[in-house]
């Protein structure tokens, strides 16, 4: 009887032991697949970074992209490695940690001499172009405003952007998903198929409305433009996350005594907070990249947001610097990286119609 039992308990260890196996073969092909698709999507990003702190007046040296990818792919591969195969979260802190310095070495050695932050003298010299070499005969209609003016525009536009997208599809998603109407259906139809329209197509018509209004090169003008076109992707998003908020809720609060504005902001809009959030990233991200109309609409350089400052940077009459275009970029994305690393946990619950898990 012990026997059959050992022999049992062997069988099972066995069996748990190849399962174990599988599930680590398994996550270790799905990372190496996710690390080649996303190599294509990185590279770009790290070789703007490597160009922003080591091109020169005159261009760019492509063995330092070429050496500096050398080490970046291992690295990535090797955190990958371990994010698969170690178990404990403090060994895998430690030994992404030891991969990480490795790499900084490795960068040290074999690049560090041509490492240099002279690119970013656009954050404190808005006078640039005529410090840099072989340009000093520039004229100052090829001066920049500073840097920090079109940086603030763009988070003007984009944070007034998202508060009005926010309250307008919040409002207008909880009353198309909760109240019946004559033409909502249809209304519903023409919001996708205002979305589906493309925008370009529309520039002449609001850049002649924009004109006869007086609006034209004004934020004011841009920003309700752009809300405008953002407005019936978000609603239709909001209205999928008030579908998934069971009526029951609401009319529990309503029995207990609660005003519908009160029923509204204190039980539905708590449920639909990750929705709240999406539509509020989406919308912030969209009007901080916003180039077409800005391009299109504004015009003098107190107007300036970050998508025209780096166009026109890199339209310089004087001829392109890449380094300063680059480390331009790298100072661009800064806002967008932290809200989507601030914000991924939310996002990443996010479907069309509700909430998932």
């Amino acid at each position: 009887m012990t026997a059959t039992r050992r022999i049992e308990q062997a069988e099972w260890d066995a069996l748990a032991a190849r399962g174990r196996f599988e599930a680590k073969r398994n996550q270790g092909l799905l990372i190496a697949f996710l690390v080649t698709v996303s190599l294509p999507v990185m590279l770009p990003y790290f070789w703007m970074f490597t160009i922003s702190v080591s091109a020169k007046t005159g261009g760019v040296e492509s063995i330092v992209l070429w050496k500096s990818s050398a080490i970046l792919v291992p690295t990535i591969v090797g955190i990958g490695l371990v994010n698969a195969f170690v178990e404990d979260r403090m060994r895998r802190l430690y030994a992404a940690a030891a991969i990480l310095v490795a790499a900084a070495m490795a960068i040290i050695v074999s690049i560090g001499d041509q490492l240099h932050l002279g690119n970013y003298v656009f954050l404190h010299n808005s006078n640039f172009v005529q410090d840099l070499e072989g340009r000093r005969q520039a004229t100052t209609e090829s001066q920049f405003p500073s840097v920090w003016l079109a940086f603030g525009n763009s988070l003007m536009l984009a944070g007034a952007q998202t508060v009005l997208v926010l309250f307008v599809s919040t409002l207008a998603g909880y009353y198309l998903s909760r109240f019946q109407f004559a033409g909502r259906q249809a209304f519903l139809q023409s919001l996708l198929i205002l979305h589906a329209f493309p925008a370009m197509t529309l520039i002449i018509p609001i850049f002649l409305l924009m004109y006869w209004s007086g609006m034209l090169d004004t934020l004011t003008g841009v920003l309700l433009v752009v809300t405008t076109l953002e407005l019936p992707f978000a609603i239709f998003i909001m209205k999928g996350f008030f579908d998934a908020v069971p009526w029951d809720i609401e009319m529990s609060a309503l029995t207990d005594g609660a005003s519908r504005r009160q029923a509204f902001l204190m039980v539905v809009l708590p449920q639909v907070k990750v929705g709240l959030l999406a539509v509020g990233v989406f919308a912030f991200i969209k009007g901080f990249e916003e180039y077409v109309f800005v391009r299109t609409l504004l015009f003098d350089k107190q107007n300036w947001v970050m998508s025209l400052y780096i166009f026109w940077v890199s339209d310089d009459i004087m001829g392109v610097d890449y380094g300063i275009v680059a480390a331009v970029a790298v100072f661009y994305v800064i806002p967008s990286v932290l809200l989507y690393l601030f914000c991924q946990k939310y996002l990443v619950q996010m479907n069309i119609g509700g909430i998932k898990g």
